[in-house]
């Protein structure tokens, strides 16, 4: 079904250039990405019969890593070696099987996103590579989950150099799953639970934070675009026709500056809910690890390599917040500073003078209050929200290492 999904295209039609975690999510991670527009009605059947049996998939992990909770409840150090597992078990069920409802959604967003807000290479080369330097930290995070997913991988080796019998995760089934006809079908699906499972995190993280920083790049062309309006028309010294021009250019930029709030209200619906969910489970998430890998670190390298990747994706995400949160709060200031007390001042044409002066006061009122994504308005994605979760969590941690 891999020829089947969605592939993204440029204004023009081309096929965009996808970087290569988003192509590696939509390659593996059948669960979320939607299908391609127009495809036959047997694949939109077979793909709705896929999304059953993988959630019913995800059901059965779900309880025999919580039958592991409960029969070890009363081993801290054993529960809280199947505490990480569970929780991003249950996290990425909710967030993927979400996303699954809301296809349609999903790529209509990706459609206008390739289609009216990225920066090509090829036109804005500059301003791309400084995209690209942003989302390092992502593209870095996306190696560490997968480094983090090929731990877990090793096991089915170590169960035949070690002669074990081992599930990928911690789990407790209600019949003997060490038989060869339960095992072999049983790791084949915790491999296929992780693959989804990893391809959700730094996908998702890489969709979003593409999203977020060409967004905020055409925010930075709307200051640019207008100074520049502004110099030609202060260097072409028509004095009659300067505040008009400018006063066109200047309603060119608000529209401009509508639709990118528009867009950004289009993330902000997508993303909301499924940003909550992981904000919501990231103290547990962190704690657990962190405890992990305290306790026992040379036993629990695959522990130390996730809360690497979770912390990474933590601020990662909260540095590309904290970005474009600072670049919509200093428009007001830049519709302020974009030189157009010069154009009134040369300009002889007052009636004209008086509207262009009217526009920008409209401009920085309407840009007063800056553009930040939010988990469903509870609050909004930056570092300061990462930070105090990262601080939770910590508080956590000492709380458990003290009772143990």
């Amino acid at each position: 079904m891999s020829g089947t999904r969605y592939r993204p295209r440029l204004a023009d039609g081309e096929l965009a250039p996808l970087p290569w975690p988003v192509a590696l999510y939509r390659k593996l991670n059948h669960i979320s990405w939607p299908l391609e527009v127009g495809v036959a009605g047997w694949t939109k059947h077979l793909e709705s019969f896929v999304l059953i049996v993988g959630f019913l998939i995800f059901c059965e992990h779900n309880e025999v890593d919580f039958h592991y909770l409960i029969v070890n409840r009363n081993d801290i150090d054993n529960f809280l070696t199947g505490m990480p597992t569970y929780l991003i078990l249950v996290e990425m069920q909710i967030r993927c099987f979400q996303l699954a409802w809301h296809k349609n959604r999903f790529r209509s967003l990706l459609q206008r996103f390739y289609k009216d807000i990225y920066v090509q290479k090829d036109s804005e080369p500059q301003l791309f590579a400084h995209i690209q330097s942003q989302m390092l930290a992502t593209r870095l995070n996306s190696i560490v989950y997968l480094l983090a997913l090929f731990n877990f991988l090793l096991v089915p080796f170590q169960n035949i150099i070690y002669h074990r019998r081992e599930m990928l995760y911690k789990q407790v089934y209600p019949f003997d799953n060490t038989q060869l006809r339960y095992l072999i079908p049983l790791i084949g699906l915790n491999f296929w639970v992780g693959v989804i499972v990893t391809s959700m995190l730094f996908g998702e993280l890489n969709v979003l934070g593409e999203m977020m920083m060409h967004l905020n790049a055409r925010y930075v062309q709307l200051g640019q675009d207008l100074r520049r309006s502004a110099q030609r028309l202060l260097g072409e010294a028509n004095q009659l026709e300067m505040a008009a021009s400018y006063r066109r250019e200047l309603t060119r930029i608000l529209r401009r500056n509508g639709a990118l709030h528009e867009f950004g209200e289009q993330i902000e619906q997508e993303f909301s809910f499924r940003i909550f969910v992981m904000f919501a489970f990231s103290a547990g998430l962190l704690c657990a690890l962190c405890f992990k890998a305290y306790t026992n670190p040379l036993g629990n390298v695959v522990y130390i390599v996730w809360f690497l990747a979770k912390f990474m994706e933590l601020l990662s995400l909260g540095t590309l917040g904290s970005i474009l949160y600072k670049t919509t709060d200093d428009l007001a200031l830049m519709y302020y500073t974009a030189n157009w007390e010069q154009v009134v001042h040369q300009s002889n044409n007052r009636q004209e003078n008086l509207r262009l002066m009217k526009l920008v006061t409209l401009a920085i009122q309407l840009n007063s209050r800056p553009f930040f994504i939010t988990g469903l308005k509870y609050f909004r994605v930056s570092l300061a929200a990462v930070l105090k979760i990262i601080q939770g969590a910590f508080s956590y941690f000492t709380f458990l290492n003290s009772m143990r």
